[in-house]
């Protein structure tokens, strides 16, 4: 979506330190989004947060649960304002958890833009920009690429942004067979 520069998998709101996935502890499993306020704000993340999970649900495990992780008072107010109207708005209690972020703690690497990395056609072109693969993971590149092939953004996007790629011809093309 636009305004979202860098996603990244992880670990957080737990008491081990440097979990991973075979040693989570106490962490949930999340995912960190920076943004643009310029361009989308936290209040629309939130919407489309809450529009693509079953906020009555409950967790079967900590590891799973559902929770928002804010940064700031501002954030938090906003978090705990938009589960007020949606529990209004659906006349039931809403699981999902507001948090204070603490620490997140990047998950593996073979975790880190995975829809990206089973496409190696597309991942081994960026992979030449970014050889470091710390600079594949924060690139926003990878994270747009790796929306479009989960299914995320729709073809006039697209078509916005693929020259921005750095993709060869068949690199598009390959692309376009996952948004139209």
């Amino acid at each position: 979506m636009k305004g979202v520069y860098r996603t990244r998998v992880g670990y957080t709101g737990g008491s081990l330190e440097n979990p991973t996935y075979r040693n989570l502890g106490d962490h949930t499993e999340a995912f960190q989004v920076d943004f643009d306020p310029a361009v989308l704000s936290y209040k629309e993340i939130l919407e489309i947060f809450w529009n693509n999970h079953n906020p009555t649900g409950k967790a079967w495990s900590r590891q799973y649960m559902a929770a928002v992780y804010f940064h700031n008072n501002e954030q938090e107010s906003a978090a705990l304002e938009s589960k007020a109207a949606l529990e209004e708005k659906l006349g039931a209690a809403v699981t999902t958890e507001i948090v204070s972020l603490e620490i997140f703690y990047p998950a593996e690497d073979y975790h880190q833009k995975y829809y990206l990395q089973a496409r190696p056609e597309l991942a081994g072109e960026l992979l030449d920009y970014y050889p470091d693969f710390s600079d594949f993971v924060d690139s926003t590149t990878a994270a747009r690429l790796n929306g479009y092939i989960g299914g995320y953004g729709d073809p006039e996007s697209l078509n916005e942004e693929v020259d921005s790629f750095g993709l060869s011809p068949t690199g598009r093309e390959i692309l376009k067979g996952f948004v139209y």
